[in-house]
């Protein structure tokens, strides 16, 4: 009766209410975006970058970059590559890997650029890369997270899980906490995470890891992953004080791997997207400076600068008992495809 009337009104104003929120933050976020994110945007950032902050040699350092063939990992493994770094690739494609080494040793100057085949979507095989690096590399001053993936339709890894969160989220886990004992071992180290501004848009849903509950959109998951990066990046430098962890937005970058997954973005957007080497300026700049760990380890960057990890009035913060649950069920999902001792040893 009139009980069911009024709980059916409530409901449809709270789902009104929520179909506000998400218009207004998206409204926001593409406001935000061409003032910011594009190549202008850069330009008019970049007037205040303090360029002596990368007058540094890292030679003797190591630094391990994903998805490092193309685009943003590219330009930042060949950045540091000419600051004398030994620079490990971590790469799906041979063929790729091997020409990204062979111009990055070109450009640089410099030969200790080492290939590592890896999809970080196969979290079992993470899980034997990683072990098996520690055992190969003394150190590991750097670890850059810069492989991604958006793949539009919902697809299953060959462990059971959605490819997306796999590959943005659980893979970028189990790499970094496997790796984070030989981290702590080393010089300076830190971890660099290339997040993205989507993520904006997104708060951290706790209860649909695997996108198996509603339509699936591959942009939205992919920006889900990526507050699920950011929300990450905040747990482990709390959790690692002797690591210098850190998540930023590289803008609006004109890359392969947007070209193939926002076609409709990237043809829109194109003469206002930045050039991969601009996107890669703060991960480098965060990878490789002093200013840059003179900020609190755990914040997200954005043209050198720490900024808010959410828009202004909008409704995105994460209670702590979600964090809490979110990184729950990461640990149980990577320890439930975690390979036997036997196994990684073999």
């Amino acid at each position: 009766g009139p009980r069911q009337a009024v709980t059916r009104k409530q409901k449809s104003s709270f789902r009104l209410t929520l179909v506000q929120m998400s218009f207004y933050r998206n409204v926001v976020w593409f406001i935000k975006g061409m003032r910011e994110y594009t190549r202008a945007g850069y330009e008019s950032a970049s007037k205040h970058f303090v360029a002596k902050d990368l007058d540094v040699s890292v030679v003797g350092l190591s630094f391990m970059i994903t998805g490092a063939n193309s685009g943003i990992g590219k330009e930042t493994a060949l950045a540091i590559a000419k600051k004398g770094g030994t620079v490990h690739l971590v790469c799906r494609n041979k063929e790729r890997a091997e020409a990204a080494r062979e111009e990055i040793a070109r450009k640089s100057g410099n030969a200790e650029i080492y290939i590592h085949l890896l999809d970080l979507s196969e979290t079992r095989k993470v899980w034997e890369f990683a072990e098996a690096f520690k055992k190969e590399y003394s150190s590991l001053n750097v670890l850059i997270n810069n492989a991604g993936s958006m793949v539009n339709q919902r697809q299953l890894t060959s462990d059971g899980l959605e490819k997306n969160f796999a590959t943005n989220a659980l893979g970028v886990y189990v790499l970094t906490k496997c790796l984070i004992p030989l981290m702590e071992r080393s010089r300076d180290p830190r971890v660099v995470t290339v997040s993205s501004g989507g993520m904006l848009v997104k708060k951290l849903d706790t209860a649909d890891l695997q996108t198996e509950r509603v339509v699936f959109d591959g942009t939205m998951v992919y920006a889900q992953n990526k507050r699920q990066q950011v929300v990450m990046t905040e747990v482990l430098a709390k959790a690692h004080p002797k690591i210098h962890f850190s998540a930023m937005h590289p803008g609006w970058v004109d890359t392969p791997a947007v070209a193939t997954a926002m076609p409709q973005f990237h043809q829109l957007m194109q003469p206002r997207l930045r050039t991969p080497e601009q996107g890669a300026d703060t991960v480098v700049w965060l990878a490789l400076t002093h200013a840059a760990t003179a900020n609190a380890s755990g914040l997200f960057f954005q043209d050198r600068r720490a900024v808010s990890a959410h828009l202004p009035l909008a409704w995105t913060h994460s209670s702590q008992q979600e964090v809490q649950d979110f990184m729950a069920q990461l640990e149980t999902l990577a320890m439930s495809v975690r390979p036997s001792v036997s196994s990684v040893d073999t």
